[in-house]
């Protein structure tokens, strides 16, 4: 009689992976991973709660770990790739490069960087940590040497939901290639300010974090980004009023209305005469679907060596409509109202 799925985990395909290298530290079973959601009328409804059999992990030089890959187990019965699809959908969520799945005799590999799945091949072969990490830092065009790849062994922090540390992963793995602009497109509510703290965080603990602006375009989110922001770096983060930049703190945070960027026709003396051009290493952008479009990259093209990051819960993109032979006037207008144009597709 077949293996039921637990005794397939149990009787070859922990065997399997400790033989390949995988100890205990490089594996996390069970792991939690989002549930479907149906909108139903004006609401939703969450559907029963999934997990993933393996997250695997690979390590840095340092010690630090990183989720690598996923692992679909299935009841040897099963052909070896019953659950890809599955193990496809849990690997975007942890943001992973791999995803695997197996029937305790063979597995089947998808790499998401060149779309590529493999055929069934022996769980004996099974990649080591060592290999999969290399090919991802390759098909990344990640350095490990490089200054900018410092912040990515990224210590776990106790408080980030899983897809939270994907968040600033993706950001700063793109940091690493040597890129100076990030989206992260998150539903309201997914927790976007604690995820800035958690790139300023990892970007303050490697060394590159000179100084940051956080920019929002209300007062609660400017209330609500300084109070997360003041738990992690106390008073080296403060916020900029229109009697006060207080350039002594660290990471500054700012509404659009105190740097007069917040109009066609604001005035950005304020942003001009107290901080001077790359002034930030880090400019956050809260919310940068809906801002005051017309000025507020003023605040960017001042700060052209800074790493630039949106932050939105709607992604907008914009259709320019008048002479088509006058784009080349429009071009600032398409690139500060399209974040696609201007940041690149979402990291995640």
């Amino acid at each position: 009689m077949p293996l039921n799925e637990s005794d397939t985990r149990a009787e070859l395909i922990d065997p399997a992976l400790r033989g390949r290298g995988w100890g205990k530290a490089l594996i996390r079973r069970e792991q939690r991973a989002p549930g479907r959601i149906d909108i139903v009328g004006a609401g939703g409804r969450r559907g029963p709660r999934r997990y993933t059999d393996y997250l695997l992990y690979a390590r840095w030089e340092s010690g630090s770990k990183r989720p690598i890959a996923v692992l679909e187990a299935k009841a040897e019965g099963y052909a070896p790739d019953h659950g890809l699809e599955q193990a496809k959908r849990d690997a975007r969520h942890h943001h992973v490069p791999f995803a695997f799945a197996t029937n305790g005799h063979q597995f089947v590999e998808h790499e998401f960087a060149t779309g590529r799945t493999t055929a069934p091949a022996p769980l004996t072969e099974f990649p080591t940590w060592e290999d999969l990490h290399q090919r991802d830092l390759k098909q990344k065009e990640i350095d490990p040497g490089r200054k900018e790849a410092a912040p990515l062994p990224l210590p776990p922090h106790k408080s980030d939901r899983t897809y939270q540390s994907a968040a600033v992963y993706a950001v700063l793995e793109r940091i690493a290639r040597g890129e100076k602009r990030a989206l992260l497109s998150l539903a309201t509510g997914t927790g976007k300010t604690h995820i800035a703290v958690g790139l300023l965080r990892a970007l303050r603990d490697s060394g590159h974090l000179r100084r940051a602006l956080f920019v929002c375009d209300r007062r609660e989110l400017r209330d609500q980004a300084l109070r997360a922001l003041s738990n992690e770096f106390k008073s080296d983060a403060a916020q900029a009023t229109t009697h006060n930049p207080e350039k002594n703190a660290r990471i500054i945070v700012a509404t659009y209305q105190t740097l007069g960027i917040d109009a066609e026709d604001g005035d950005d003396s304020y942003l001009t005469r107290h901080y001077p051009e790359n002034y930030f290493t880090h400019i956050i952008i809260d919310e940068c679907h809906r801002s005051a479009w017309g000025k507020w990259s003023a605040v960017l093209e001042r700060n052209p060596d800074a790493v630039h990051i949106g932050l939105t819960a709607t992604p907008r993109t914009y259709e320019y409509v008048g002479d088509p032979d006058d784009l080349d006037t429009a071009a600032d207008t398409l690139i500060t109202r399209d974040n696609h144009e201007y940041f690149g597709e979402p990291v995640y």
